[in-house]
């Protein structure tokens, strides 16, 4: 049993964060609901809801929240849940009457988690944008790529949606949660994906007022611009990642390589790293991906292999740690972080939209005969 077992989420469907944020407190024990639309929407991108693994761990039921019925139906549910979590445009739940102040008139204690990309408030709030938009804005982008390039988002929205996000907001409404366990009252919380990558760019911005971090790309020792800190191709046309930073991992990595240090051009002199690159290149071109794995696995040389996603799960560490889970014919990501006694798990597939609605509202009471006639007024699906 997960340590959030016993809690309980309403989460309205949405692109983004809040689908990861609901996976990670499901993924807990939180039994989550989420309120689909009865009608297909356009995402721009078309995946099947079989293999959005993120959508695993709950619930769903198709609302229309145009019509009186879905409405009250909404509002029942909100009504026994302690955590919301909506990714509206700032506004849209406060005109479907179900803004915070709305909720908390039937539910005080509710966690109010509130995600937008610019913020509920400020001259861009209303403003439409995606993850590359963010990092962008925030200071991330400007960082991202080879000195002499362009800047390179990060795919897939692992650095925008999902950190500067989906975590953020989980966070969030734990702290409220425990905040709540004193005063008994739920509050909102207000998480954007610009709030979340500033925050995490809190240490870059400590670097840059020191000197150690610049104001471009090349500028600071972990954006590939080191030669002792970058990718490098191999024989077979694999790739292998190094980062022996610190002098005493420098020494071993040159020493598990077979190369002397004073046959080398000093590591921290940026007119050497030319010559200092193209050294090591020739050398990792020497053996194929196989053999360095073979010869620096494992040790103090900060070595690892560029690996596909299907090579991971078949990695040994991966397969010690039981780093994937197989549940119903889908190869899933186990759930993280672990602990010493609870037991997070994977206990349902994605949910496809409305495929529990009969279930949730007999859950909240509602007798057959009501739930017949919520689906001839199309107020569920």
């Amino acid at each position: 049993m997960g340590p959030l077992a016993g809690l309980k989420v309403v989460e309205f469907a949405a692109a983004g964060p809040v689908p990861f944020c609901a996976m990670l407190l499901a993924d807990m024990g939180a039994e989550v609901v989420r309120i689909d639309r009865v009608e297909v929407v356009e995402l721009g991108i078309t995946q099947d809801p079989r293999h959005e693994l993120n959508l695993r761990n709950r619930r769903s039921i198709a609302l229309d929240l145009k019509s009186p019925d879905g409405l009250s139906v909404m509002r029942r549910l909100i009504a026994a849940a302690d955590i919301l979590l909506e990714g509206f445009r700032p506004g849209v739940m406060e005109r479907l009457g179900l803004g915070p102040e709305d909720c908390a008139g039937f539910n005080a204690g509710l966690i109010y988690g509130r995600m937008t990309g610019w913020g509920q408030d400020g001259p861009l709030a209303q403003a439409a944008a995606h993850d590359i938009n963010y990092i962008a804005f925030a200071g991330a982008l400007n960082y991202l790529g080879p000195a002499d390039g362009p800047p390179l988002p990060v795919p897939m929205g692992w650095l925008g949606d999902l950190s500067g996000g989906a975590l953020y907001l989980a966070f969030g409404v734990v702290c409220a949660l425990q905040e709540r366990s004193r005063s008994g009252l739920g509050q909102v919380v207000d998480a954007s994906v610009i709030d979340g990558i500033t925050s995490l760019l809190t240490p870059t911005h400590g670097r840059r007022g020191g000197g150690s971090v610049g104001d471009h790309r090349g500028d600071h020792a972990t954006d590939g611009s080191r030669p002792w800190y970058r990718t490098y191709e191999t024989n077979d046309g694999r790739w292998i990642s190094i980062g022996p930073i610190e002098g005493r991992f420098y020494a071993e990595f040159l020493a598990k390589v077979g190369l002397d240090k004073e046959d080398l051009p000093p590591p921290h002199e940026r007119s050497t790293w030319p010559e200092l690159y193209r050294r090591f290149a020739d050398l990792f071109r020497s053996k194929t991906l196989n053999e360095w794995m073979e010869l620096l696995d494992g040790t103090d040389a900060c070595f690892a292999p560029v690996l596909s996603l299907p090579e991971v799960v078949q990695h040994p560490h991966a397969r010690q740690r039981q780093m994937f889970v197989e549940f119903e014919g889908q190869l899933h990501p186990a759930p993280a972080p672990r602990f010493s006694r609870s037991k997070p798990e994977i206990h349902s597939p994605p949910a496809m939209p409305g495929a529990h609605t009969e279930a949730v509202l007999e859950s909240c009471g509602y007798s057959p005969a009501e739930i017949a006639r919520l689906k001839a007024n199309a107020a569920v699906k």
